[in-house]
This record gives C-alpha cells, structure tokens and sequence, in this order.
C-alpha cells in the first residue's frame, strides 16, 4: 500500500512540475487517506513579532482533487503540502452572504438545513486561486486558500490553530524569575505594548506595570482597557488592608499562606490585578510561585498524589457581607486538567477549603497526604519568588495557574499597607488579546 502511495505522491509533485492551475479537478475514488496527514506544513513560532508574521509569504493552492469514496476534496498547496477537507464541513462553512453574514462572522445556515451526506457536483479553481465548489442542489461556495490552510485537519495544523487562538505555550520558572516589568502608561496608551504585555501574561503568567498613579480607583482605568473587570461579591474593586472584624483572611496583617483566589466561586476569576497605595515599612513582601510548574514536579515525583488531587472534589466555601451578603459553596478539584490531560486550573485556598469533605472516611488520610505534599513542593524554596511591591505598582497575574502570599507585616492604629485589588475573566482578557493581534496585523 506505502509503495502506492510513494508512486501517486510521486506522480502529483512530478506532474505539478507542467501543469499550472487546471480549470477543473480530478476525481480519485480510491487514493489512501493515511498519509496524506503525514506531510509537514508551514509553521509559525509561537509568540513571534507582529511584523515577523506579516512578512511570511502566502502559501497558494497548487492543484485540488475529490475523492469520492471517502467524501474529502484534497488540496494541493505549492509547497508541497496537501491538505484534506470533509464535503460535509465545506458546506456547513460556505462563506456566501445566503449562508454566512460577515459583518457578525456568524454562519446563517441552520444545521437543520444541512445535507450530512452532501456530495460535490464541481469543483474548480478561479483565476485568483480560490476553490469553488457547485453542490448538488447548485449552489455554490468560494473558499479562500490562506482560509483553508489556517483550518487544516492535520494534528500539526489544529495544535498550530489552537495555539494561535488560545496562546497555551507556558514558561515556567522558578525562583529564579526575573519578573517581566512594563510600563503603565504604555500599556494604556500603544497598543502593541498592551498587546505585549497580554502575550506575556499569558505565557509567564505574571507582569509587573510601574508607573501607576498611587491612587485608589486607577484599576478601572486598566479594566476598562482590556474590556471589563468581574464583579463578585466584594464588589468590583477590593481594598486589601488591615480591617476590623475582617470579613476576608486577606484583610488581616497576618502571614497569607500560597493560595488561588475565590474557588469558592464555580468559575473562579481567571487574572487578578494588585495595585499598591501603601506599603508596610516592614513586612508585607509579596510571594508568588509557578502553580503549573510545581504540578509538573509533582506529577514526576509522586504521580498517586497528582491523581488523588486531580480526582477528589474538594468543597470550597466562602460567607459574609460585603458587595452584598453571601453564602458561597463550590465543589473543585485542586489540580484542575482539560479533557486532554493537560493542567487547566489551580483550585485552592486553604482559608476557604470547608470543614465539608464528601468523600469516604477511608480515603480521608489519602487525600490529606497527597494536598500535603503538593502544598511542601509550593513551599520549596526553589519555587517561590518574592518581592516587595512600591507605591504605584500593579502586579497582574493569571489566578489559575499562579499562587500568591504574602508576609506578615506589622500595623498600628494607621493603615499602614494598602492594596486595591480586582479581577477579570480570562475570555476577556483574551478577547482584547485577539482583537489588538487582528488590529495590529492590518496595520502592518
């Protein structure tokens, strides 16, 4: 079959050779699909400049085959790459205005008018190198090449997709971080730093922004930059200082063990801004460790431990008055994993864990050991990075990956440290993330 396979391949880039864009495609009823997924396409690295990516050249289509039989139309792409596309997805994602309204990027065709076995009457390729495809019904559909190579179904091509709409690639670090550092006012201001700084939360998971105004409410500003902040139940904005009858463990001047924010919420607020007014003279360092990174670790050197945290859910609660009063019960797993095993979400905040632990008596001890040993490999020196914040800083940071702290500091009858605190949903943060990119590409 392989030696099939060499000769058609073979053939393909032979005939390429003298043939040059042909009206009209060629069936192949029979052609093994296998391989065409092994060829390797262009790629792109992740995390590259704007104007790097504008400069790559577009890759045209070649030449674009039907294979009856097993219902794909094969494009040929004059990189030597081919790619597969099903009948039935073309169809569903014709781009014409009947099907398709482009100024909402919606698709207007309902599912219950979509033939799942559709066939493909034509096929041809227009002089300016787009596909276009008459069904059976004859109607028609015009498919731009550089479209069709973003939504490629190799497994290289969708990791490629998935990375570029949702920036997974982490760099882990240590206590060896050298926290990145921006400007405030740049970010507000230049949308390639705000598009820079967003990249690198994303990927560090924390940034430093110098230069704020040490004034309360200048988290709106910064909010509002990106979209929207989250409210919860202590409001849009928090002051984190020493209180009265704290109704919160952070509003105390005691030490703050590692910890993610609010798992008592079902969904719990993916990026958090600190900005500091005041600073304690003595005490009051800030502490954050690499979640993802010590997961990692402890997924190596005891894995029954990551699976027990992987697999219990833990009960999280959370009750008082503040924004409004509150009665909080969540359910979460304190390591968090996608459904492809990858590491989602860090959910835990030993103030907040209840007293409620609904699983078996029997597997009590289990669980207590394997939460122990991850929360000792937090604490490993190795880990954690520390640092004082000054007046007019604002620290952002991914609250699902990174665990934060904080020192014990000492207080009188003044406020002695004061932070304002927010939060902000990820599919927010990301949203102006991919809007700045897109903007920023066309200007390029």
């Amino acid at each position: 079959m392989w030696a099939t396979v060499a000769k058609h391949l073979l053939k393909a880039k032979v005939h390429r050779c003298f043939v040059q864009f042909p009206a009209k495609v060629q069936r192949n009823r029979s052609f093994p699909l296998r391989s065409l997924f092994l060829f390797p396409r262009w790629q792109q690295k992740a995390g590259a400049l704007i104007a790097e990516r504008a400069a790559y050249p577009i890759t045209m289509i070649q030449n674009v085959e039907i294979f009856d039989a097993e219902r794909f139309v094969c494009v040929h792409w004059e990189d030597g790459n081919q790619s597969l596309y099903p009948f039935v997805w073309l169809r569903d994602n014709c781009q014409c205005p009947h099907c398709f309204l482009d100024s909402a990027k919606a698709r207007k065709l309902p599912i219950e008018n979509l033939n799942v076995n559709t066939g493909i009457r034509d096929a041809i390729l227009t002089e300016d190198k787009k596909v276009s495809i008459t069904w059976p019904d004859d109607h028609r559909s015009e498919f731009d090449g550089q479209w069709l190579k973003k939504r490629c179904f190799s497994k290289h091509s969708r990791a490629e997709m998935q990375e570029e709409l949702f920036a997974t690639e982490h760099q882990y670090w240590g206590s060896d971080l050298q926290i990145p550092t921006m400007s405030y006012e740049d970010v507000l201001c230049n949308d390639h730093s705000a598009y820079q700084w967003l990249c690198t939360l994303r990927r560090v998971g924390i940034v430093l922004l110098e230069g704020a105004p040490a004034t309360q409410g200048e988290l709106v500003r910064l909010g509002k930059r990106i979209g929207f902040m989250k409210l919860t139940f202590y409001g849009y904005t928090w002051q984190v200082q020493d209180k009265i009858d704290a109704n919160n463990v952070a509003y105390t001047s005691g030490k703050l063990s590692l910890h993610t924010d609010y798992p008592a919420l079902q969904y719990p607020p993916g990026v958090q801004f600190l900005h500091c007014l005041k600073q304690a003279e003595s005490g009051g360092e800030s502490e954050v460790v690499d979640g993802f990174h010590v997961c990692h670790k402890l997924r190596e050197q005891n894995p029954e431990a990551f699976d027990v945290l992987t697999s219990t859910q833990v009960d999280f609660t959370d009750t008082g008055v503040d924004y409004c009063d509150f009665a909080l019960q969540s359910k979460q797993r304190i390591i968090e994993l996608d459904p492809n095993g990858n590491l989602l979400r860090i959910n835990f905040n030993n103030a907040t864990r209840d007293s409620v632990l609904d699983i078996p008596a029997e597997k009590v001890q289990l669980f207590y050991s394997s939460l122990k040993e991850l929360v000792d490999l937090l604490n490993t020196p190795g880990y954690t990075f520390s640092y004082k914040m000054k007046p007019g800083q604002v620290v952002t940071f991914d609250n699902w990956r990174i665990l934060h702290g904080r020192k014990s500091y000492q207080t009188g009858t003044e406020i002695s440290r004061h932070l304002e605190g927010s939060y902000l949903d990820w599919d927010v943060v990301m949203s102006r993330m991919r809007y700045l990119k897109r903007k920023l590409e066309n200007e390029s």
